[in-house]
């Protein structure tokens, strides 16, 4: 697989996003151990401790993800928007997908809800979903940008970008 390249969704594993409980077989708050259990053993290809946060990431290249644990256990998902899995919210698919289009599905469920309890925005213009728990990032793929989302713990929402490291929100 080249270095742009972008595996189709046919080739993905398809996941189901459960907003403040997990993303696939990862459930927030469990252990970086049950995480790779429930990742079929895969072990973390790099692990990086972040002080000023409390935060470790553990990153699994073979499957396409970021984990960040704090010492509640998994707080944040981040998914490669290349490689990682498909992950489906509302039949809608969130990975991988033209920012564009992903932002006016966002626009269309805060629509539907409550003034100001639906968008939030982190600093690179970023859109995200308080009800939700992610981010939608961006990351390159050749010449054009795709959804990279960060799910996040509930505990995440009241604070979002400092939640977790600055790293967490930039290019995969």
């Amino acid at each position: 697989m080249g270095l742009w390249d972008v595996l189709p969704d046919s080739e993905r594993q398809q996941w189901i996003f459960d907003s403040f409980v997990g993303v696939g077989p990862l459930r927030f708050g469990m252990t970086s151990d049950e995480a790779s259990a429930a990742l079929g053993g895969v072990p973390a290809s790099d692990c990086e401790h972040y002080p000023h946060w409390d935060v470790v990431c553990r990153t699994y290249a073979a499957v396409g993800l970021k984990l960040y644990f704090g010492a509640e256990g998994l707080r944040g998902v981040s998914i490669d928007a290349r490689r990682g899995p498909q992950v489906h919210v509302d039949a809608t698919a969130l990975v991988g997908q033209v920012p564009s289009e992903l932002e006016q599905w966002l626009f269309d469920r805060a629509e539907r809800r409550e003034p100001f309890t639906e968008l939030f925005y982190l600093p690179g213009a970023e859109p995200g979903s308080l009800t939700l728990g992610v981010a939608f990032c961006v990351q390159r793929a050749g010449d054009h940008l795709l959804t990279r989302p960060v799910f996040l713990a509930a505990d995440s929402m009241d604070d979002v970008y400092h939640r977790l490291p600055r790293e967490a929100w930039a290019i995969f």
